[in-house]
């Protein structure tokens, strides 16, 4: 159950490949396109599934009046979306939302330091160009695994210069995110999106230098975690019921197609909706959300449904939701 999200008609306009697995697509919706800002994202409506899947796109570049732009990386083992993006061509049909902001940046400070790993460079880039713009002080750290999934990496270096710094694990060069850190004046503000283990070491970092996680905004692909995606199962005592969660969907995407109402929104672990208690777990709680503070994520009273998974079991939740007759009438 999602809260309400306006959609209206598109087509694509224009598609490319910049590497090897992602491809850079241009969507034209009907009426125009929506202002947006830095860090914004859009929701897809995609035809794939039994009842249909919404993905979501973090914008590229900047605001234009007619195109949203996005880059989709391509995930074999992922749950459909990225291969039917990658398969659509130019005149194909779908639905989007407006944009919307949950990664927007402060525009307050004095130094800003982006750091984007993998696809996670989406983002970071209309930010990147929109500080450029502005004059600002910046630093961008890009990671990836092989050169040639440095994307963007030619439209960055032309707008930033000797301000970003690239890494390839294959090359074997890894951001050290604490030597990073430590290097960095004390009023600086960090924004990160890239896949889990790297937000994680920035945070571990941040937080251990002392400074102020208020100044730390981060990101990510909802799809990375400390395991390896499997089946699981999740049970609701209060309603009976328990569902089988299959590796390629998630568990609130489980629950709502067994009858079960989980409040979503932007289903990347970011703004929290999704959180429902535990009672009780048999295996390892695989937290990929970036909503739950550390201390939440060890206690393991709560998880974020449409991302976070459970390894080696079965995890017991209480949604919140009852049925008609279980919500009784009180005065």
């Amino acid at each position: 159950m999602r809260f309400s999200v306006h959609y209206v008609p598109a087509r694509i306009v224009a598609a490319r490949d910049i590497s090897p697995t992602v491809r850079l697509i241009e969507i034209a919706p009907e009426g125009g396109a929506q202002s947006w800002t830095p860090g914004a994202h859009i929701n897809l409506s995609l035809p794939i599934g039994d009842s249909g899947e919404t993905r979501s796109y973090s914008l590229i570049g900047e605001s234009h009046p007619q195109v949203y732009r996005i880059a989709v990386k391509r995930d074999d083992n992922g749950r459909g979306g990225s291969r039917y993006m990658h398969g659509c061509d130019v005149g194909a049909r779908l639905n989007v939302s407006e944009p919307h902001n949950n990664f927007d940046l402060s525009w307050q400070g004095t130094h800003y330091v982006l750091v984007a790993g993998g696809i996670g460079v989406t983002p970071i880039h209309s930010m990147a160009l929109a500080l450029a713009k502005r004059g600002a002080k910046i630093t961008v750290l890009q990671a990836a695994r092989t050169r040639a999934e440095l994307a963007f990496a030619d439209d960055l270096s032309a707008a930033l210069g000797d301000d970003i710094r690239f890494f390839v694990s294959d090359e074997g060069k890894r951001i050290d995110a604490a030597a990073e850190i430590a290097a960095l004046p004390a009023d600086a503000e960090i924004y990160l999106c890239g896949p889990l283990s790297l937000v994680d070491a920035f945070r571990k970092a941040w937080r251990d230098s002392g400074r102020p996680m208020s100044r730390l905004r981060s990101e990510t692909f909802g799809s990375s975690g400390a395991f390896a995606a499997e089946p699981f199962k999740v049970r609701v005592p209060a309603l009976g019921i328990e569902v089988n969660v299959p590796a390629d969907r998630s568990m609130a995407d489980a629950l709502e197609d067994a009858g079960v109402a989980v409040m979503t929104d932007c289903k990347r672990g970011e703004c929290g909706l999704c959180a429902v208690d535990i009672v009780s777990c048999e295996g390892e709680i695989d937290h990929r959300d970036v909503f739950l503070s550390d201390h939440e994520r060890h206690e393991n009273t709560r998880i974020c449904a449409c991302v976070s998974r459970v390894a080696g079991g079965a995890i017991s939740i209480d949604t919140g939701y009852r049925t008609d007759t279980q919500q009784g009438v009180g005065f």
